[in-house]
């Protein structure tokens, strides 16, 4: 069954509004977590949890959210090679970039955020002729976000993990952001 851009825009504001929840609240339990220095592994119990029941409340409601979802990502099965390959470096070399600057991954997430929604907003504009506004929402925001983070890290905060905790907030703003853009556009 084909479902309507409507639906379909409903379905991704309902996904990014669960990343922001899940980022939101993986944030505060994590440093709970790690003020009351639990073991290494409550951190992992944090962040799958927090994804886990977040996005089984959502998608046990909402059981068109998925093929919906499916449905748009399709799209981009017909872009050649190299423009796959573009998008893919967007989203994937700033995450794989961590492993060589470990101290600036707070700033490569947001990067990697930014710089995949943009492209895939990008994309799909021209090759498959949709307009995804609140794609373009959350990746502007987790880049206008960067230097912000970079600012208040080497400015004004001497403590790395609240520069950490204002960047996992700001990628849940973004997410947020983008997915009450796609509920409230009719």
């Amino acid at each position: 069954m084909q479902q309507t851009p409507l639906e379909v825009r409903r379905a991704f504001g309902l996904l990014f509004i669960g990343v922001s929840i899940s980022v939101g609240s993986a944030s505060i339990l994590s440093e709970i977590v790690f003020e009351q220095n639990y073991p290494i592994y409550y951190y992992a119990i944090v962040w799958l949890g927090s994804f886990g029941v977040t996005f089984g409340t959502i998608f046990n409601r909402w059981k068109k959210i998925i093929p919906s979802i499916r449905g748009r990502m399709k799209n981009s099965v017909n872009w050649s090679s190299p423009i796959k390959a573009i998008n893919g470096l967007c989203w994937a070399a700033p995450f794989a970039a961590i492993g060589m600057f470990p101290l600036m991954y707070q700033y490569l997430i947001l990067l990697g955020i930014g710089l995949g929604n943009i492209s895939t907003f990008l994309f799909m504009k021209k090759f498959s002729g949709l307009v995804n506004i609140e794609q373009i929402i959350v990746g502007v925001i987790a880049l206008v976000a960067i230097p912000i983070a970079i600012l208040i890290d080497t400015s004004y905060v001497s403590n790395q993990t609240l520069a950490v905790i204002l960047s996992r907030f700001m990628i849940a703003i973004a997410y947020g952001a983008g997915g009450i853009f796609a509920l409230a556009k009719k």
